[in-house]
């Protein structure tokens, strides 16, 4: 296997953040389409993307693609690729599918016609009928997306949002390449000061914490490629190597986590030391309410609740009244806020300087960015207005 064109997946909204992941890996040639960023790379690119990619869903390598409105035309197509090249005599090959404004839009047909390619084009270079699949896993996806199908590897395994520190959650977890995303978009420096007011298990203060010591959210996981005899085992420990040398484990943080349920807060502790942050970031029991900082700057980056369920919705409004005026006492610091309510900044008290449209799972969300005057420099005394131009952070 020579140089190969990978997809990193995306949920929707965060497609430019996985995009510029990818280019802080230093890979070129990179397009960006709805849920998907795609790029060519060397071989080791598998190894890192899946390593370092913190707001990617998965990793997936790409075999081929071609419009096909027949069967005829799937199973010969797909039949045509280099299948043999790519998966072992001896792999597990199963094969999943999706099908969106497209002829052919019975998946499981889909999925049966090209699985039947695939092992017709690996009959044909191992010599042989059947295929015992007791090896590596190979899982093939077929997507057929307005006639036009796209073949491809998974590579990850498991989710990127499985970092492998929260086997335990609380009752509604933001996944962590949400939580690392919201980060990322609130441009904070590992120099000022984050607060999560809300913090619930942790995720959005544990995500912040292997930003700012530049930890791979990868390197306390495995992935399924691991086990392919068609990528060197030396690509992987290089990999994995370079997660440990580009890591500032000593790098001071100022990272506070607060919530007033002490038992989710015990949850969040253990996730932060399982991720190995918990040295990093100061868990606190105590209500929105008496929320309040000495530091003169930071950055507050949340998830309150929605209130989806029948009778919260009035609770999660007097919740967005009192985050109003409580954060109006912070009034030098920035706010980054994710909600689904319509009429959040309403009752927050007042309008957002800049909102982005995200989806935390199947909801619907808006990211509320309110933006407070940026530290003024050395020998400056004159505050500034927030940079929000300032270069995401990365390897």
């Amino acid at each position: 296997m020579a140089d190969v064109e990978l997809i990193a997946t995306a949920t929707f909204g965060l497609e430019s953040l996985v995009a510029q992941e990818v280019k802080n890996l230093g890979y070129t040639g990179v397009t960006v389409d709805n849920g998907k960023v795609t790029f060519a790379a060397d071989l080791s690119a598998i190894c890192r993307a899946n390593l370092w990619l913190r707001t990617a869903d998965r990793v997936r390598l790409k075999v081929g693609e071609f419009k096909a409105t027949t069967f005829e035309e799937l199973f010969e197509q797909t039949k045509a690729l280099p299948w043999p090249e790519l998966i072992p005599e001896e792999a597990e090959f199963p094969v999943e599918g999706k099908s969106v404004k497209s002829t052919l839009f019975s998946v499981s047909d889909c999925q049966a016609i090209v699985k039947k390619a695939v092992v017709e084009s690996m009959k044909k270079k191992y010599k042989r009928q059947w295929f015992p699949e007791q090896g590596p896993l190979y899982k093939i996806e077929v997507a057929l997306l307005k006639d036009v199908a796209t073949l491809t590897i998974d590579t990850s395994g498991a989710g990127l949002h499985k970092r492998g520190y929260r086997e335990l959650t609380s009752q509604a977890p933001l996944k962590e390449t949400l939580a690392a995303a919201l980060v990322i978009l609130s441009r904070w420096h590992p120099d000022s000061v984050l607060m999560d007011p809300l913090c619930g298990s942790g995720t959005i203060p544990i995500e912040a914490a292997l930003i700012g010591q530049n930890i791979a959210p990868g390197m306390n996981r495995g992935f399924v490629s691991e086990q392919w005899p068609t990528i060197p085992r030396e690509l992987w420990r290089q990999a994995r190597r370079e997660t440990h040398d580009l890591a500032h484990y000593s790098r001071p943080l100022s990272i506070i986590g607060t919530d007033i349920d002490g038992e989710v807060l015990k949850l969040a502790r253990q996730n932060a030391s399982e991720a190995g942050v918990d040295g990093c970031i100061h868990f606190q029991r105590l209500p929105v309410a008496e929320v309040r900082s000495s530091k003169k700057y930071g950055k507050i980056i949340c998830n309150p609740p929605y209130g989806e369920r029948l009778g919260e919705l009035r609770e999660v409004e007097k919740l967005y009244r009192e985050m109003g005026r409580v954060f109006a006492r912070l009034d030098t610091w920035s706010f980054y806020i994710l909600a689904a309510h319509p009429r959040f900044e309403k009752l927050f008290g007042r309008p957002a300087t800049k909102k982005r449209k995200l989806y935390n799972g199947n909801i619907k969300v808006d990211y509320y960015q309110y933006f407070g005057p940026r530290p003024p420099k050395k020998g400056d005394k004159t505050p500034h207005n927030m940079d929000i131009k300032s270069a995401g952070i990365g390897i």
